[in-house]
């Protein structure tokens, strides 16, 4: 039975430290976002808007604005329609 137990600790150990380890990935990879402007629905925003329209999350006036963005992971922003990074040239133009 001594074996077992041992076998048990083992076992469990390697759960914990992959789990630990599984945490961390996923937090690394929360991190790795951008703003996507023009994509937000009514209501629906993260945090601030440009041009000041608003000082918080949630406050959007309207669907698909422009001025208002929605966190999405890194590159996927160029892949919605509407979607646009700050760092792009349509971006610029609205602003």
């Amino acid at each position: 039975m001594k074996n077992s137990h041992i076998l048990s600790a083992a076992i469990g150990s390697l759960l914990v430290l992959g789990l630990t380890s599984g945490s961390a990935n996923a937090a690394e990879k929360k991190m790795e976002t951008e703003k996507c402007f023009g994509i937000a629905k009514s209501g629906m925003n993260d945090c601030a808007s440009n041009k000041s329209a608003h000082s918080c999350a949630g406050q959007a006036a309207k669907n698909n604005d422009p001025m208002d963005f929605v966190a999405v992971p890194k590159g996927t922003c160029d892949k919605i329609a509407g979607g646009m990074t700050g760092d792009s040239g349509m971006m610029k133009k609205a602003m």
